[in-house]
């Protein structure tokens, strides 16, 4: 008898964002991957770090700008107590600042929200592989990404 395949596990994720029709857009287009599993939703920063400490999910996708704590202050916490967190900043792009600190904050990518829906799931696999994704965009304007390799979407190779 040949051995039996596992059955591939799903990215498990969390969402954060302060607006509820994002959180519902997101996970419901997230849910429809047959890879991804949205398993918990947070309306700020000190509940996405209070969910992810419950949860661990694979990949934390977060918006920047929250109420109590921003998203780079609560990747910042959620990697002080999980070093190997995966975290994707997912926000309107207002320049190299925003991105420097969620870098700073451990994020291991960074879109802005005018991202194509394939390059969110793009991104969302990468990081989850244990890779670093920073659009182009974000490429240009200089960032440093420390310690590791940044992928790009395949589109600008």
């Amino acid at each position: 008898m040949s051995p039996k395949a596992e059955p591939r596990q799903k990215i498990r994720l969390l969402i954060v964002d302060d607006h509820f029709v994002v959180r519902l857009g997101l996970t419901s287009a997230l849910n429809l991957e047959s890879d991804m599993q949205v398993i918990a939703e947070a309306s700020n920063g000190a509940e996405a770090v209070a969910l992810y400490r419950k949860h661990v999910p694979d990949v934390a996708v977060m918006d920047f700008q929250l109420p109590e704590m921003s998203g780079a202050e609560a990747a910042r916490a959620i990697r002080k107590e999980f070093p190997e967190a995966k975290i994707i900043i997912l926000s309107v792009f207002k320049g190299e600042e925003d991105v420097h600190r969620a870098v700073q904050g451990g994020a291991a990518g960074y879109l802005p929200k005018s991202s194509e829906p394939e390059e969110l799931l793009e991104a969302i696999r990468t990081v989850h592989k244990g890779d670093r994704y920073f659009p182009a965009v974000i490429a240009r304007v200089g960032i440093y990404v420390p310690g590791g390799k940044a992928a790009y979407p395949s589109s600008v190779l």
